[in-house]
């Protein structure tokens, strides 16, 4: 992992906690400038203070993955400051885990806007091909690829973010990579706060920060 990361800027959305934070961290103690972004102001701006306590690079950027200007301002942000963005990584993502039949129809419309990727890929994206350079990564779930009866929203979301990623040429004449990551069960905040239920038990690994940045180079 520490090859080929020094000096990549690296823009991370849902940077706040969980598989954000931990990418962040294991990257920037590895010579990347990480720009974070998150609703969670507080959270990101004590997570640079920290990094940069260590002589690391990074800067927060209050940013809600919802609304395209936020997202357009956090990558512009990393431009200005640091001169491009080699690395878009849309980490940021809700997981409702509820019954279909329960019609929780506006819960299903927050985690499509929170889960969403293309605003991210659309700010990104222009940056990239100028360069003819750049690396755009998803972290998307392994739901992606099983359906339980308790998350289907959720799966047939994911089914269709990794299919539209996947079949998308776009970037190829501009040396832009794509890259979907689909994680399994892992402790963070994914599921909090919706759909009333509970992701169950999970096994916290501290490699999987690692495990992400690996694709980031």
């Amino acid at each position: 992992m520490s090859q080929g990361v020094e000096n990549k800027v690296v823009v991370i959305t849902g940077a706040s906690s969980g598989l954000g934070e931990a990418t962040a961290r294991h990257l920037a103690e590895r010579g990347a400038i990480v720009v974070l972004g998150a609703r969670r102001r507080e959270r990101i701006d004590a997570l640079a203070a920290e990094l940069m306590s260590k002589g690391c690079r990074a800067v927060a950027v209050d940013t809600d993955v919802t609304d395209r200007k936020q997202v357009q301002n956090l990558v512009d942000t990393a431009v200005r400051q640091f001169g491009h963005v080699d690395v878009m990584l849309n980490n940021a993502g809700l997981m409702p885990l509820v019954p279909l039949e329960r019609l929780k129809v506006d819960e299903w419309d927050r985690m499509i806007d929170v889960n969403i990727v293309l605003y991210g890929i659309a700010a990104a994206l222009p940056y990239m091909k100028e360069r003819k350079s750049g690396h755009i990564i998803n972290v998307s779930s392994v739901y992606g690829h099983v359906v339980d009866p308790g998350a289907t929203v959720y799966c047939a979301h994911q089914v269709r973010g990794q299919g539209a990623v996947r079949r998308s040429p776009q970037g190829r004449p501009y040396n832009i990579r794509t890259t979907i990551i689909s994680p399994g069960a892992v402790s963070t905040e994914l599921g909090g706060g919706v759909g009333g239920g509970r992701l169950g038990s999970y096994g916290s690994d501290p490699s999987l920060g690692s495990g992400i940045s690996r694709r980031a180079r």
